[in-house]
């Protein structure tokens, strides 16, 4: 079976998109071809990069990209991780299909947190979620609706 070529989309391509990349690529292998791309590139998460390290998986080496950084690449899916990406998706040519699953953004929310344990805590509790998000992949994969494209 060939994978499937595989965008995980937000905003910036510095935290959940690049959680979801480093997943896949660890995780689905043989099933997923992932990449990770933002509307804007605002650099790679040091706090996303340490945590994903605490769990066994190396994403240091990724890179912040924008949609426009993947010219060549046809993608089956186009997954948005963040409401902004989900209203603002490019337009993708040929039989790609998007989903969207949101998940809190981590860099925010630790504007709250009192310190940074409780920061790291918002990071780890994301991380974890992508992961089982990715874990379920592709059985989850389910298309927005072509008439409404805020479905689901």
């Amino acid at each position: 079976m060939a994978r499937l070529n595989i965008l995980f989309l937000c905003t910036g391509n510095s935290c959940r998109s690049q959680m979801a990349e480093g997943w896949a690529r660890k995780l689905k292998p043989a099933e997923l071809a992932p990449f990770s791309a933002g509307l804007i590139r605002h650099g790679l998460d040091p706090m996303a990069v340490r945590v994903m390290a605490e769990a066994g998986v190396d994403i240091s080496g990724q890179r912040s990209k924008k949609v426009q950084d993947l010219p060549d690449v046809e993608f089956d899916w186009v997954v948005t991780l963040c409401g902004h990406a989900h209203e603002s998706c490019p337009h993708f040519p040929g039989k790609v299909q998007r989903m969207h699953r949101g998940f809190d953004d981590p860099p925010s929310m630790a504007l709250f947190a009192a310190n940074e344990i409780e920061a790291l805590a918002v990071y780890r509790r994301v991380r974890d979620q992508i992961r089982e998000f990715v874990e379920s992949l592709p059985g989850a994969l389910e298309p927005v609706s072509r008439t409404d494209t805020r479905a689901r």
